[in-house]
């Protein structure tokens, strides 16, 4: 019985609930951040980074205009939807689409790592202004 519930899920490309948690549970990190960074909170944005992100930036403050001049788009935007997300191991990917402020498309895509405690944190984050190339 167990084996034909996993062959479904590999079937129709379920994913287990473990799964299902793991990217919640990311997607709350991910949305988390993104209000705290609306709100001007820069602690609380900063205590969903990464260690590897704190040893570059190495207080919120720092961390904060980092974002505000360099990742515009996740700081001040219109829309922030999440897309397609990929797992692997303890690691995910996950995609979010954003509307900017100035009614621009872009495309995030964010990087987390489950740390020692159970907790993800952000280790990255990419952007593409949609329509231009790689």
């Amino acid at each position: 019985m167990r084996i034909i519930a996993l062959l479904t899920m590999l079937l129709f490309g379920l994913a287990p609930a473990c799964a299902a948690d793991d990217i919640a549970a990311a997607q709350g990190v991910i949305r988390a951040q993104e209000q705290a960074f609306g709100r001007g909170d820069a602690a609380a944005a900063y205590s969903y980074a990464a260690p590897v992100i704190k040893e570059i930036f190495p207080a919120p403050d720092i961390f904060m205009a980092m974002v505000e001049n360099s990742y515009a788009p996740v700081y001040r935007h219109r829309s922030f939807e999440f897309g397609e997300t990929k797992m692997d191991g303890n690691w995910i990917g996950q995609h979010v689409h954003i509307i900017d402020a100035n009614g621009e498309a872009w495309e995030a895509l964010y990087t987390l790592e489950q740390q020692a405690d159970g907790s993800y944190k952000i280790t990255g984050c990419s952007l593409l202004k949609m329509g231009q190339a790689v």
